[in-house]
């Protein structure tokens, strides 16, 4: 099936003609007529197989000229990076077609947005907290929205949106068509289905689990952290092979300090995004990354999550993941539309259970390589990694630990004296001889004692 067998408008298909596309994947295929008929709609589908194009394409078909100036569609992501992203692929699918898109998160001036949705929009994308507070200021009229978009929403409740979520649906119209797209069908995504979706037409492609067949994964079992390290260095450094890399860790820590060990050589070749970056150096990093200026990019789970960057070579895993569905997603930032794609899985013996796990759900053994023979087995260790008694002495010591003995030096004799009481007061009185009759100093003055 081509795209030509698609009905799409010939302003969509000029542009899709531009993008060099010739076959839909099997979820913009299953999609478009679904997406166009109206219904609610939910989609599971592995991330890399073009869920964005499978709502847009249905959408803009059907979305017609309009001056009005409140939007009728919304788009939710879970990070900015995926806002900039969606707005430009529906960007270059709208080349022919006169559409307003814009895109509206958190970290940036809320006030220039609210300028630019007073200009009239057509197609509003966003992130769920910053969309609320759009809304709740009035900024932003949802009542004409006609169609609402939630992409990755499994993202979306693992990173606690849930309670923004339910407070958009209070301020949408109830007669909207909804549709959902998530890469993992969770509990909670299940939950909010039932609440808010009026008989939705499920749509399931692969099931979360099943490894793109165009992706070949090796690993290998390292004993710490910084033979990781090595092996990197060792890996990098062959820069025709591993020309564009991700590397992934499940912290920002972590990241951080990988990033301080592998500066020194990969500096003007290498970036790093996670949460705490400001938004600016984020969205610089992804830009260089994704036009081939810097070869490594270093991310961690959640920032990466959906992120779309052409011609990846590898994907380096450089701790196992917890979670199995994790590692789907890592792997899933390369061989994305159907060209080949390689994955390297490093693993400590402690990670060795999350590795089974991930196995099991792929119902797929990872082949592991032997270690080059060049690289340094390190005796350095970090600190998780210590053996527990070198590190666990608390400061807080128990009072098992900590018996107190006696002061260290003698009290001098001023601070020895005790408390006399009222036997005290007689003592000094008697020092000082006071006189009988108070306050008569004739009387006192003629009659001294000799």
């Amino acid at each position: 099936m081509t795209f030509k067998d698609l009905d799409l408008s010939n302003q969509l298909q000029y542009a899709i003609d531009d993008l060099g596309f010739e076959n839909p994947t099997p979820i913009q295929e299953q999609a478009f007529s679904v997406v166009r008929s109206g219904k609610d709609v939910v989609g599971i589908a592995q991330t890399g197989t073009g869920k964005t194009f499978a709502y847009m394409l249905p959408i803009l078909r059907d979305l017609k000229f309009s001056k009005q100036l409140h939007p009728r569609v919304l788009v939710l992501v879970p990070t900015r990076e995926l806002v900039l992203q969606v707005v430009d692929e529906i960007e270059k699918l709208s080349k022919y077609i006169n559409v307003r898109v814009l895109g509206v998160y958190g970290g940036a001036n809320i006030n220039t947005q609210k300028q630019a949705i007073l200009q009239g929009q057509d197609i509003i994308v966003a992130t769920p907290g910053r969309l609320y507070d759009l809304g709740l200021s009035n900024a932003l009229k949802l009542k004409s929205i006609q169609k609402l978009v939630i992409d990755e929403v499994d993202v979306m409740l693992d990173l606690g949106f849930r309670f923004q979520l339910m407070n958009i649906f209070e301020i949408l119209p109830e007669r909207r068509q909804n549709v959902l797209f998530s890469a993992t069908m969770t509990e909670d995504v299940d939950v909010l289905i039932d609440d808010f979706f009026k008989n939705p037409e499920k749509i399931s492609v692969a099931v979360s689990g099943t490894p793109l067949d165009n992706i070949e994964q090796v690993s290998y079992n390292i004993p710490n952290f910084f033979t990781k390290v090595n092996l990197l260095h060792h890996l990098l450094s062959d820069k025709e092979t591993y020309n564009k890399v991700l590397i992934f860790v499940g912290f920002k820590r972590t990241a951080d300090y990988l990033f301080k060990q592998l500066e020194e050589v990969f500096n003007d070749e290498m970036c790093v995004i996670h949460s705490n970056k400001t938004q600016n150096y984020r969205i610089r990093s992804i830009k260089q990354f994704d036009e081939g200026k810097n070869r490594i990019l270093l991310a961690t789970d959640v920032m990466a999550r959906g992120l779309d960057f052409d011609n990846v070579s590898h994907v380096i895993n450089f701790d196992t993941p917890e979670f199995p569905e994790n590692y789907m997603h890592r792997i899933g930032r390369t061989g994305r539309a159907e060209k080949v794609g390689k994955t390297i899985l490093l693993s400590t013996e402690k990670e060795q259970e999350s590795k089974l796990l991930i196995e099991a759900l792929m119902d797929y053994e990872i082949p592991v390589l032997e270690l080059p023979e060049e690289i340094e087995i390190s005796k350095l260790l970090t600190e998780d990694e210590r053996p527990k008694e070198d590190h666990e002495q608390s400061k807080n010591r128990t009072k098992v630990e900590y018996v107190p003995g006696a002061a260290f030096h003698e009290k001098s004799e001023k601070n020895s004296k005790t408390n006399q009481g009222g036997s005290y007061r007689r003592e000094i009185a008697k020092k000082y001889k006071k006189p009988k009759t108070r306050g008569d100093k004739n009387y006192n003055k003629h009659n001294k004692k000799k």
